[in-house]
C-alpha cells in the first residue's frame, strides 16, 4: 500500500513515529529541507517523481498517497 510506504518515509524524515496519515506536514514542523529529502525518497524508494507543487497541495500522507496512486505507481 502506497500510504504505508509514504508514512514510513515521513516518519523517518520528520523523526516522529507518531505521525498518522491525516497529520499535516507543515503543522508537524515540516520545512523545505525536509520536503526536499522526502521528495528524493519518493524517487529512490517509490520510483516516482513528485513535483514540489504537488507536495504543497497535498500536505498529508493520505492526500499525497492518493496523488501518487493516481500516477499509476504500483502499491507493492
Amino acid at each position: 500500500m502506497i500510504a504505508d510506504r509514504v508514512l514510513a518515509i515521513w516518519r523517518r524524515e520528520l523523526e516522529n513515529d507518531e505521525i498518522s496519515v491525516d497529520h499535516d506536514f507543515f503543522a508537524l514542523g515540516g520545512q523545505s529541507l525536509i520536503m526536499v529529502r522526502i521528495q528524493g525518497a519518493y524517487m529512490d524508494e517509490l520510483d516516482v517523481e513528485v513535483p514540489m507543487d504537488q507536495m504543497f497541495l497535498n500536505p498529508t500522507v493520505a492526500s499525497i498517497s492518493a496523488y501518487i496512486e493516481s500516477l499509476g505507481v504500483p502499491a507493492q
